[in-house]
């Protein structure tokens, strides 16, 4: 992880107060490539590794929201399998999105985490107590973001984060 606009002791203090991550899908979930399935349409693949920290951090008791230009059957059928409560699906208005899951969730934009790595996603990032970005996001979201992956997205930028958490809510990642 690599530090922006904060240094690694307002990063860990921020780590340490998240009480929801939310994410965006493509280029954070996802690398951000599509593929079309003949007879099932447009699809994209997730990392695996991501999913299990999804499953890990909700286990701790920190809820994941997903906010989504897109609404497919495959993201919705990832959000079910996943056990994500929180989604808003098919708006490109992130940050109305952000603060209609806080009112939702009771946790205040200061105790949210949201990842994010397009030119909609910014207003949320800015928002946001705690803003990560991913490597290959577009240039002018690593002016907002407090911090950027090791990991691309897609390719476990999302478990990176969530260990992250983890081990500054409770000195350990949990298993």
């Amino acid at each position: 992880m690599k530090l922006l606009s904060i240094d690694e002791q307002e990063f860990q203090k921020r780590l340490a107060g998240i009480r929801l991550l939310l994410l965006d899908v493509d280029g954070v979930l996802t690398d951000g490539t599509i593929f079309h399935v003949p007879g099932q349409g447009w699809t994209r693949s997730y990392n695996i590794y991501d999913g299990y920290g999804i499953m890990l951090l909700q286990k701790s008791g920190i809820p994941v929201g997903i906010i989504s230009g897109g609404a497919s059957d495959e993201l919705k059928e990832r959000i079910r399998y996943l056990g994500i409560r929180y989604a808003v699906l098919g708006s490109e208005d992130k940050l109305a999105s952000l603060k209609q899951l806080s009112v939702e969730t009771g946790v205040p934009p200061e105790s949210i985490s949201f990842m994010g790595d397009e030119l909609f996603d910014m207003p949320a990032l800015k928002e946001a107590g705690l803003a990560i970005t991913v490597p290959d996001a577009m240039p002018e979201v690593f002016g907002v973001a407090h911090a950027v992956t090791a990991r691309a997205g897609g390719k476990g930028a999302v478990r990176e984060v969530i260990d992250l958490i983890l081990k500054a809510q409770s000195g350990a990642v949990k298993e």
